[in-house]
C-alpha cells in the first residue's frame, strides 16, 4: 500500500507538495499572534468554584484585583516626601486603578500595592508593567537615589515570559544548525538536511498555530475543557520544540537512511524514494500513533498547561508522520531528483564521514571488535 501511495505522490508531485505546504502554513498562521505568559484561575471552566470566585472578585473590586503589582523599598520610611511622590506618580497613571502604600511601624520597608485597571492576563497589563518601570519609577529612583523594584507574581511572570521570548530564537538557531550539520555528515547531501530542517520547522510551527488557536484564541475550548483563552505558557514552546524536533528527526533519519541505501544500490532516485517509503512507513506511522495517543491522554488532566502541552505534542507528531513524511518528503524528493544527493567535492573532503550503521565486511558480516580493544 505504501509503495503504491509513494508512486501516486511521485506521479503528481507538484499538487502534493503545494497542498502539503499550504496546509502547514495555514495551520501555522495563528503563531504570528502567539503571546507568552501564564494562565491563572480565570482560565478555569466557568462552572468551577475557582472560576466563580475569580469572576466575583473581578466584578466587585476590579479586574486588576486578581493580579496586584508590588513596589517595595528599603530605606524611604523616613522620607515621607518620597513616599508621597511615589504614591502620587503611580496613582496618576491611567492604567492604575488604586495605589495602597503600606508602612509598617518600626520597619524600614515600605510597600505599595498597585491595582491595575486590567486583568493579569491582558496584554495591557504587560505594557503597564514596562511603562511603570521605565517612565514612572526610574525617574523617581534617579532623583531620590532610592531603589524601587516593581515585582509581584504578575510582574515576575511577565519578566519570565520576556526572558524566554528573547532566548527562544537562539535556542532554535542552535538546534537547527547542529541538526543540519549532523544530517549533512550522515547523508552526504546539502539539500536533504536543508529540506529536513525546513519541513520539520513547518510541522512544529503548525503545532504552535493549533495551540495558539485553541488555548489563546479560545477556539474549541469546550472540547479540551478550558474556560477561556489566555497567553501560552512561557515554557511550553521551548519544551515542545526540543521534544518534537527530536521525534521528527528520528522519523526523518529512519526514512532517509533507507532511501539513501536504495539510491546507493540502484542509482535511481524515484525507485529509492518509493522503496524507502514502503519499507519504513508502517513503522513510522505505528510509532507516531502510539505517541499521539500518549500525548493525547494529557487532555484527561485538569491543569491547563498540561492540556496545552499534550495538544501541541500530539498535533506536531500527527502532522509530522502524515503530512510531512508521507506527503511532503516523497513529493519534494521526486521534484529534486538526483539533486537530492548532491554534495560539492570540497565540502565532501572537509566534513567528517558518519555512518548510521557500521559498514559490512567484504564477506557480508559486520566486523567484530577484538576483546579488550
Amino acid at each position: 500500500m505504501w509503495y503504491r501511495w509513494s508512486r501516486v505522490v511521485q506521479h503528481r508531485p507538484w499538487p502534493a507538495a503545494i497542498g502539503g505546504l499550504a496546509l502547514l502554513l495555514v495551520l501555522a498562521s495563528p503563531v504570528l499572534s502567539l503571546r507568552l505568559g501564564f494562565s491563572d484561575e480565570g482560565n478555569y471552566p466557568a462552572d468551577t468554584t475557582t472560576r466563580k470566585a475569580y469572576d466575583l472578585l473581578a466584578q466587585g473590586f476590579g479586574p486588576g484585583f486578581n493580579g496586584p503589582l508590588l513596589v517595595a523599598s528599603d530605606g524611604v520610611t523616613g522620607q515621607p516626601d518620597v513616599i508621597d511622590e511615589v504614591t502620587a506618580a503611580l496613582s496618576a497613571d491611567p492604567g492604575v486603578a488604586a495605589v495602597i502604600p503600606v508602612v509598617a511601624p518600626g520597619s524600614p520597608i515600605t510597600l505599595w500595592q498597585v491595582l491595575p485597571t486590567t486583568a493579569p492576563q491582558d496584554e495591557a497589563t504587560d505594557r503597564l508593567v514596562h511603562h511603570l518601570r521605565d517612565d514612572v519609577i526610574d525617574p523617581i529612583e534617579a532623583r531620590a537615589g532610592v531603589d524601587l523594584p516593581l515585582t509581584g507574581i504578575v510582574a515576575s511572570n511577565i519578566d519570565f515570559a520576556d526572558f524566554m521570548a528573547r532566548r527562544m530564537p537562539l535556542f532554535f538557531a542552535g538546534v537547527l544548525s547542529l541538526s543540519f550539520l549532523l544530517l549533512l555528515s550522515v547523508f552526504r547531501s546539502v539539500l536533504v538536511p536543508l529540506k529536513a530542517v525546513i519541513v520539520n520547522l513547518l510541522s512544529i510551527g503548525a503545532a504552535y498555530g493549533v495551540v495558539t488557536a485553541v488555548f489563546q484564541w479560545g477556539w474549541a475550548k469546550e472540547l479540551v475543557g478550558i474556560g477561556q483563552g489566555g497567553p501560552i505558557e512561557a515554557w511550553v514552546p521551548m519544551m515542545m520544540f526540543a521534544i518534537v524536533f527530536g521525534l521528527s528527526m528520528d522519523y526523518e533519519v529512519f526514512l532517509l537512511s533507507r532511501m539513501r541505501e536504495e539510491y546507493d544500490r540502484t542509482g535511481d532516485n524515484a525507485t529509492a524514494v518509493a522503496d524507502g517509503l514502503a519499507s519504513t512507513a508502517r513503522v513510522i506511522t505505528a510509532a507516531a500513533a502510539i505517541m499521539v495517543f500518549v500525548f493525547g491522554s494529557f487532555l484527561l488532566e485538569s491543569d491547563r498547561s498540561i492540556k496545552l502541552f499534550g495538544v501541541g505534542l500530539a498535533t506536531a507528531v500527527l502532522l509530522d508522520a502524515t503530512v510531512v513524511r508521507m506527503l511532503l518528503v516523497p513529493a519534494l524528493m521526486e521534484l529534486l531528483g538526483k539533486v537530492n544527493w548532491w554534495l560539492p567535492a570540497w565540502l565532501d573532503r572537509i566534513i567528517p564521514r558518519l555512518e548510521i550503521e557500521r559498514a559490512p565486511s567484504p564477506g557480508g558480516h559486520h566486523p567484530v571488535t577484538p576483546p579488550g580493544a
